[in-house]
């Protein structure tokens, strides 16, 4: 099982919670400064990583700093594609010139969910990721329209599941703009991650249980109390003798 969480999301220094949350992930998605990061923030996550011997992904945005990227956005097929091509392609290239390698691809906030159920959208995000190097490998909701397009392109797909977020009857993420889309609750992750690993189940916010596929897990590090939910993550999946590895 692979752990990951979105980092570089900071200005001119590494995030204060990156440092501290890397040494119990497996995976981690940088950002690539169309939400959030510059190009000095990003050259000193990926150096983190590399300490901390962790698998390297591009977390490419709509280009919205002042939303954080999670507003929907409607661009043109060209504009995506030199916005996708623009943010993975400097990701890769620093990674590689700081001696590492770029592992996978996840888009952030509404690019994400919007890709996730948009099949056109899907199909041009992950057009444009293959169009630099086909050996990415995506990230995404399982059953989502990334997962088809992905592999109708043949390119290796990573079903993610959140430690941290309630989801919706159709197992899409509950929106930010709703109350209790975040789950903050100790108890509750760890009941939630247990569920979706051991069972390879989902409770749905309105209760109902249903079946998902879950390859990686994502916990958010702005999520409250983050560093202690992922050090009692590792801890569970440790303890169910769950190896924690890169895809």
């Amino acid at each position: 099982m692979d752990l990951n969480c979105d980092v570089g999301e900071a200005y001119g220094k590494v995030a204060p919670f990156d440092e501290k949350i890397m040494m119990f992930l497996s995976s981690c998605n940088i950002a690539c400064g169309f939400h959030s990061g510059d190009p000095l923030t990003i050259e000193r996550t990926i150096l983190m990583a590399l300490k901390h011997k962790v698998a390297i992904g591009a977390h490419p945005s709509y280009p919205d700093l002042q939303g954080f990227g999670r507003r929907a956005m409607q661009l043109s097929k060209a504009e995506l594609f030199a916005c996708v091509r623009y943010q993975v392609a400097a990701l890769k290239g620093m990674t590689e010139a700081l001696g590492g390698r770029l592992c996978h691809v996840k888009a952030h906030g509404a690019l994400y969910n919007m890709a996730a159920k948009n099949l056109n959208l899907a199909t041009d995000f992950i057009d444009a990721v293959k169009s630099i190097d086909s050996d990415l490998k995506i990230f995404g909701p399982p059953k989502s329209q990334l997962q088809v397009v992905a592999q109708t392109l043949k390119m290796d797909f990573v079903c993610e599941v959140f430690a941290d977020r309630r989801y919706e009857y159709d197992l899409s993420l509950r929106s930010r703009h709703l109350d209790y889309a975040v789950i903050t609750d100790e108890t509750e992750v760890l009941e939630q991650v247990r569920l979706m690993v051991l069972k390879k189940q989902v409770q749905t916010f309105e209760g109902n249980v249903y079946p998902i596929q879950a390859e990686t897990i994502c916990l958010h590090s702005d999520t409250e109390g983050a560093i202690n939910l992922a050090k009692k993550i590792y801890q569970l999946l440790t303890q169910h003798e769950i190896n924690i590895s890169a895809p």
